[in-house]
């Protein structure tokens, strides 16, 4: 079963960083741009940032241009979202998503795997 999972999601103060993961299982990541999306209560999902499959970057949102780090570990099958200086306004719950294709997509296509999402709350 071609499965992604996030994890890291929680509550941090506003300041403070996270780093959220995306592993997968059933399938290989290499060859596979991998987004990270989020969707605030009441608003419509964006994108974030995109890591393609040589990993260069594509920013998806300017807000949280640097702030937010993308990575990928091929070895360990898992995509890391790294978010520093987080603010209210970051609060969403983040989704990854994959695409079998070498450049990241625009930030609008249809990825073909999502995973189920993880709750990231900054509060005081």
């Amino acid at each position: 079963q071609l499965q992604l999972v996030e994890s890291g999601g929680g509550l941090v103060q506003p300041g403070g960083s996270l780093r959220l993961s995306c592993a997968a299982s059933g399938f290989s990541l290499d060859g596979y741009s991998i987004g990270w999306f989020r969707q605030a209560p009441g608003k419509e999902r964006e994108g974030v940032l995109c890591i393609n499959s040589g990993g260069g970057r594509l920013l998806y949102a300017d807000s949280v241009e640097g702030r937010f780090i993308v990575s990928r570990d091929n070895a360990k099958n898992t995509v890391y979202l790294e978010m520093n200086s987080l603010k209210p306004e970051d609060t969403a719950v983040y989704y990854c998503a994959a695409q079998m294709y070498y450049f990241c997509p625009d930030s609008g296509y249809q990825f073909e795997y999502w995973g189920q999402g993880t709750q990231v709350t900054v509060s005081s």
